[in-house]
């Protein structure tokens, strides 16, 4: 269901991929054999891969070698090999890759990509000036909904994926949010495990971020299991003691990001920080 969604929310999807299937129609969009036929037929700016996870390395190399500048994988349970591999390869094609194991992305009122919003992305996501960058597809809807509910708006939205490896990092996605005008503050969801929120604590620091970023770390009750267990997401995983929410909140406090324990703190911390008109839906 996710084309006939994306078509309604104003995404132009211009070809589908299948091979064997070429020549097909499929919700009125033509269906082509290779990632290569498809182009030689339409400007292609983004591709979804909705492929199962065995199959995902193959046709993402082929959207890469094609160099189509924006990548979605949505699929869970990619092989971590099989990640870090078209990983690395869609960096040095200078291609961006979002997920695996994601929910999409968003720009209310304009477009999307994915399963993100379902059927009626206007109830959850209303257009504003607030960014969203989640590790949790699930969590993004979570934000925007207490977002709107509060009288703020979403810039864009970015359901990064809960894999160990990924292809656009906090901290990358930040940098975006820095050099776009719509957007105000940030809202960051993350969780235990992975080194994303040291590096996102580092980044902030660093570069003096300009603009306010809240963040909402959730997963305390993990250290009330053995080290090593997995929770959720594939890399939600306390392995030392830097990897728990509680270590994760402290680094970001530090370095300047406005830390809230709960979801509806987070409207209350940003009002607190911001103009009064600013990303208000």
């Amino acid at each position: 269901m996710d084309v006939p969604c994306m078509r309604a929310y104003g995404t132009r999807v211009v070809a589908g991929v299948t091979p064997g299937k070429g020549g097909q129609q499929v919700f009125g969009v033509p269906v082509y054999d290779t990632v290569r036929e498809a182009l030689a037929q339409h400007h292609v700016t983004a591709s979804v891969v909705y492929v199962p996870a065995s199959a995902v390395r193959e046709a993402v190399f082929e959207a890469v070698e094609a160099r189509i500048p924006l990548i979605l994988v949505p699929t869970e349970g990619v092989p971590h090999h099989d990640a870090a591999d078209f990983v690395a390869a869609a960096r040095a094609a200078g291609v961006r890759i979002i997920g695996p194991n994601c929910n999409g992305l968003i720009s209310p009122g304009e477009c999307k990509l994915g399963g993100i919003g379902g059927d009626a992305p206007e109830e959850i996501y209303a257009p504003g000036s607030i960014g969203i960058i989640s590790r949790s597809g699930g969590m993004s809807a979570e934000i925007a909904v207490t977002l709107k509910n509060a009288g703020y708006g979403v810039s864009t939205c970015v359901s990064i994926g809960g894999d160990l490896i990924i292809g656009t990092s906090p901290v990358e996605c930040l940098r975006l949010f820095a050099a776009d005008s719509q957007t105000q503050a940030v809202v960051y969801f993350g969780e235990p495990g992975t080194r994303a929120e040291q590096a996102l604590a580092d980044y902030l620091e660093r570069a003096r971020y300009p603009k306010p970023v809240a963040a909402l770390i959730s997963g305390d009750f993990q250290e009330a299991y053995p080290q090593g267990t997995s929770f959720g997401h594939a890399s939600a995983m306390i392995q030392e003691n830097n990897d728990t929410a509680r270590a994760k909140r402290r680094v970001l406090q530090q370095a300047g990001a406005l830390i809230v324990d709960r979801m509806s703190g987070i409207p209350k911390l940003l009002s607190g920080s911001l103009d009064p008109s600013c990303g208000r839906a």
